[in-house]
């Protein structure tokens, strides 16, 4: 008796590998990454012994032939991939004319069906009315098929052209039809398949809505016309029931094939039917029915295969023509580049180490030598390139440092507004209620002075961060300076000669008149303390167009029309050092005491905050120029009106709702409107806000409110109120208009107080409002400046 084993091995079905056969598989493996290393290595060292002409040779050789390859096989797989779409263009365009045809068709059944409903209704619904018809050749013309329903759904009347229609046609079939008549334009009845259209007639009609019947007309697809079809078309087509192919004008094994493939619930893309292959494209005729009916486009691809073929050829033939012009050309010219370029790899080597001022020749007019301008040309601009880094590092720093100080310097003056509203506010109240006699009226004074000048100070913070409120009106600049000539005389020394050359005509510029005032006499008084033992001051004007060149030369300067302003001295001049921290809020070179280090940071935010550009030149004993350019503005020049300080108002009965965050703030400003007659409703936030607003809205005529609080801002809180309230009047309250930059659109159409305010301005504030006097326009900050 054989052991298992035995079995196994007589048998055939397991065989035995010798180990040496295993291990010699394994060296072999092994063996290969091996081999391959050693041949990379010897091709390495033979390349290595090539002269340069031999190895520029055959590297552009292989170069040209792997680009010629590339291009000539990207050219084919774009061709195929084009001639692939074309052909499912073409699939799918048959599907619309398929469409189109079936429109048509439908068309004409609908008239024949029309006629016939109208027969049936003259003969009262007489079934010889289908014989009659059918058998008139003008009547029945492409219909096949001719029935007659009654009003209960019987069917008492079916003819049909075809001699093969079958006589047992299942009545429910036709009630089913019937049923969804208006919804069906196909009628599948065993192997048949039709296009139909059923119509309803009425007894008596529009008068009487009682249905006599239906009349049906269809039009057989057979073999036939499925082959005149596919004529049409240009196509093979396919009407598949289910998954049964009823009509189709393949021949018979193809039609199995091409039943096989479809069957599913997804039409395949393509198919395959005697090394032939199609695309396809299908058209649901019975949408939502059961079998479902579809029409099916196979489109072959044989004659686009063809062409590309045709093309193929082409292109081989093309290619070798190419390689061999190349490799022609290659080593003609090979000796004339390999001596001038073993020149411009030492340039090369050169600049590797850093050494910008190798000499290279570049002798003659041919590639090699323009190439070796082209490198030296390369060199000068990376060392400018180089140069034009380090600078643009430092302005960025510079940049950067500037925005730092300026968020701080908005931050601190924003905080500050509200303790000098309350500092100054009551200092006011105590005023007023101390009798001139007192011994404290003098404390008080002092402390709204010193409450002015710090709430100075805090203005040129907000300057300089751009953060500032302006009222910015259409100017003229010279007419500025001409009106401030006598003022900017008396700010000057006797030894200081004070110069103008004013440009005419000069064009307009848009920004505050106050501030470009402050920016005249900032610089003003700069220059004059630049010049300790006396000198000359100018003041210019001038239109400038700035072009691409010059605004290269004067980044971040941008092309286009200004008006540029320049103030120059004769005085000592600025170190690089000095210069580059001149416009840095409390920076000044001026002894402790006698100067703030303000002046030209405020300079800096006004020119910033209206979208103009400032540059500063100046050299150690070369005295200092400054060069403000403002944008041109088409608009005439607006009249400056002088502020004419009004009367003391009074108050009125109206209720005030105050919204104010800050309770010391809330209780001054509740207690100025209070002394003025007014009723006074406070809240501490914007949500505590629009609840009191609500429960008084038909008391409350104003809103006071802060902007920026907890839970909800000061415009979303007049937002929800104005829906209740259309008519009520908005006054914001704020420190700087940066608050507003989530809100703009809320600027229009209301007034807004700057912060810290006296009594008067809150008062002449709620008082135009409630007046309906006129608002001045409020400039946001403009974030278009950059500094040089």
């Amino acid at each position: 008796m054989r052991t298992p084993a035995e079995k196994v091995s007589s048998t055939g079905h397991e065989t035995h590998v010798p180990e040496r056969h295993v291990s010699g598989r394994i060296a072999n493996q092994a063996r290969r990454p091996r081999l391959f290393r050693v041949t990379v290595e010897r091709f390495q060292e033979f390349a290595g012994r090539m002269k340069l002409r031999s190895k520029f040779l055959l590297s552009l050789v292989l170069v040209i032939a792997t680009m010629t390859g590339g291009t000539l096989l990207a050219v084919r797989q774009s061709m195929q991939g084009q001639a692939q779409r074309q052909v499912e263009e073409d699939a799918r365009n048959s599907i619309l004319t398929f469409r189109v045809m079936e429109q048509q068709r439908r068309l004409v059944l609908s008239r024949k069906a029309e006629l016939l409903a109208t027969l049936a209704y003259m003969r009262n619904g007489d079934p010889t009315v289908i014989h009659d018809v059918s058998h008139d050749p003008w009547q029945s013309e492409e219909c096949d098929l001719f029935a007659l329903v009654d009003g209960k759904g019987k069917i008492t009347a079916l003819q049909s052209r075809i001699a093969d229609f079958p006589a047992d046609v299942a009545s429910e079939s036709i009630r089913e039809l019937v049923r969804g008549a208006g919804g069906r334009d196909w009628w599948v009845n065993g192997k048949k398949i039709y296009q139909v259209v059923v119509k309803r007639f009425y007894k008596d009609p529009p008068v009487n809505s009682v249905q006599m019947g239906e009349v049906i007309v269809g039009r057989e697809i057979d073999p036939a016309r499925a082959k005149d079809l596919g004529r049409i078309l240009a196509s093979e087509v396919v009407f598949q029931s289910g998954e049964n192919v009823e009509v189709s004008s393949l021949p018979p094994l193809e039609e199995q094939e091409i039943a096989r493939q479809l069957k599913g619930e997804t039409k395949p893309q393509d198919a395959q039917l005697d090394k032939k292959h199609f695309y396809t494209g299908s058209l649901e005729l019975l949408p939502g029915a059961h079998p479902n009916l579809s029409f099916i486009v196979l489109k072959s691809d044989e004659e686009a295969l063809a062409s590309l073929g045709r093309l193929n050829h082409l292109l081989v033939g093309l290619g070798l023509i190419v390689v061999l012009a190349g490799v022609t050309l290659v080593y003609v010219i090979s000796d004339t580049f390999t001596k001038p370029l073993g020149s411009l790899m030492e340039g090369v080597r050169a600049l590797e180490e850093g050494d910008f001022g190798y000499p290279l020749t570049a002798a003659g007019g041919d590639e090699v030598a323009r190439v070796t301008r082209a490198f030296e040309s390369m060199r000068n601009t990376l060392e400018h390139n180089q140069q034009q880094r380090e600078q643009l590092e430092e302005q960025l720093r510079q940049a950067q440092k500037m925005d730092a100080l300026g968020r701080l310097a908005g931050g601190v003056a924003h905080d500050f507004n509200n303790l000098l509203t309350v500092i100054k506010g009551n200092s006011d109240l105590a005023l007023e209620r101390i009798k001139p006699t007192d011994a404290v009226r003098g404390n008080c004074e002092q402390i709204r002075r010193v409450a002015d000048r710090a709430a100075m100070l805090t203005r040129q913070l907000l300057a300089f961060s751009r953060r500032q409120m302006l009222q910015p009106k259409i100017l003229d600049l010279n007419e500025l300076i001409v009106e401030m000539g006598r003022l900017l005389q008396r700010l000057l020394r006797e030894d200081i000669e004070y110069k103008t050359q004013l440009g005419e005509p000069l064009g307009r510029v848009q920004a505050d008149p106050g501030q470009m005032e402050q920016v005249l006499l900032n610089l003003m008084v700069n220059a004059s303390d630049a010049m300790p033992k006396g000198g000359t001051l100018t003041i210019e004007t001038e239109n400038v167009c700035v072009d691409e060149r010059y605004a290269q030369s004067r980044q971040p300067l941008a092309p286009g029309d200004y008006v540029m302003l320049a103030i120059s001295d004769t005085g000592h001049g600025m170190e690089p050092s000095t210069k580059a921290r001149i416009f840095e809020p409390f920076f000044t070179t001026k002894e402790p005491g006698k100067g703030t280090g303000l002046g030209l940071a405020t300079v800096y935010g006004v020119v910033k905050q209206s979208s103009g550009y400032i540059f500063v030149d100046s050299e150690p004993g070369a005295g200092a120029r400054f060069q403000i350019y403002l944008p041109q503005v088409p608009d005439k020049a607006e009249a400056v009106l002088v502020e004419e300080r009004a009367a003391k108002l009074r108050g009125g009965q109206e209720t005030v709702l105050l919204v104010e965050d800050e309770t010391d703030v809330r209780m001054l400003t509740c207690e100025f409107l209070k002394s003025a007659g007014y009723q006074v409703l406070t809240a501490a936030d914007g949500e505590e806000g629009l609840d009191i607003g609500k429960r008084f809205a038909s008391e409350v005529d104003i809103l006071v409110t802060d902007v920026v609080m907890p839970r909800m801002r000061g415009p979303e809180l007049a937002k929800h109120l104005k829906k209740e309230l259309p008519d009520l009047k908005v006054v914001y309250m704020s420190g700087y208009t940066e608050e507003f930059s989530e809100v703009p659109s809320h600027l229009q159409g209301v007034y807004f107080l700057q912060k810290p305010f006296s009594r008067d301005g809150l008062l002449r504030k709620v008082h135009d409002a409630l007046k309906g006097k006129p608002i001045e326009p409020i400039d946001r900050p403009a974030f278009s400046l950059r500094i040089n």
